[in-house]
């Protein structure tokens, strides 16, 4: 009897099997990460776009139609930033739900198109997390209880990350607090923390700057005596060291945008890629 009660105990306390795990398919890394922290070990997480990858200029592979069409949620960013996903969606013949984990986000604009970018301002991390929290309870109400214990802690978490964020920033005197960027992926940092990005590629990094654009930008440098130019981890370094080397500013890093790094890297999940963005940004801007 002992024996039995012993295995009862530990088929109740063992991880669940990958087919009993809702299968939850995220567009990117970083939706990838807040869904995996959620849903624990009661989601099977697969990501479309993966770590240090673009997710404006993916093209989905015929394996990518798959996953969709065997998951139950779909978790996108919107805001236009994955045109890909729609025609995938509708070509996997895929029943699952689309939940828009930036829903309830307030989008900046940049001249007529909506700024995507809306995970690089903490609180409105908390507001994908939320989102993606009621998609996973609504989607598997038995576990409802434990997806809500484990936003919470993250929730918590990122109540922490938010000020730790605006006390470095403050840090540097304002008149420093301007940096240049490869393309415009910090619009919400910048509005939530009060540091000046410019950027030589607009929204995307599927646009091209022209000559004139980059003319601008190094005049620019020298007059505003902006001190630091950052790499991104998804894009071509040479524009940016071209930048840095016509202006005498310093390369102050690399910065993460639109992707996360893998394990090994500096930023394999949200809160090292926020951590990382500011220990880089205030220590060019510092010295």
């Amino acid at each position: 009897m002992r024996v039995l009660v012993l295995l009862a105990l530990l088929l109740v306390a063992s991880p669940l099997r990958a087919a009993e795990r809702l299968h939850v398919v995220a567009s990117f890394s970083i939706l990838g990460d807040f869904v995996r922290t959620v849903g624990g070990d009661r989601v099977n997480v697969t990501t479309l776009v993966g770590p240090d990858s673009d997710v404006h200029v993916y093209t989905p592979a015929p394996s990518d139609a798959k996953r969709i069409a065997d998951a139950k949620l779909v978790i996108v960013n919107g805001l236009g930033l994955e045109g890909w996903l729609p025609r995938l969606v509708q070509s996997s013949g895929a029943k699952a739900q689309v939940v828009t984990a930036s829903a309830g986000i307030t989008p900046l604009k940049l001249g007529s198109a909506a700024d995507p970018h809306a995970w690089q301002s903490v609180p409105n991390a908390k507001v994908y997390v939320t989102d993606i929290a009621k998609a996973l309870v609504a989607a598997d109400p038995d576990d409802a209880d434990v997806f809500r214990a484990r936003a919470r802690a993250y929730l918590d978490k990122l109540d922490a990350l938010d000020r730790e964020v605006r006390e470095a920033v403050a840090k540097p005197p304002p008149e420093r607090r301007k940096v240049i960027s490869t393309h415009d992926a910090f619009g919400y940092f910048a509005s939530e923390y009060g540091v000046q990005f410019i950027a030589p590629l607009g929204v995307s990094t599927e646009t091209e700057p022209s000559a004139r654009d980059i003319a601008g930008i190094i005049g620019q440098i020298k007059a505003a005596r902006i001190p630091a130019v950052f790499l991104e981890n998804i894009s071509d370094d040479r524009l940016i060291r071209r930048i840095a080397a016509e202006t005498g500013a310093k390369v102050g890093g690399t910065l993460i945008s639109d992707g996360l790094t893998g394990e090994k890297g500096p930023a394999p999940t949200y809160i090292d890629m926020v951590r990382h963005n500011i220990k880089a940004l205030t220590s060019a801007l510092d010295h």
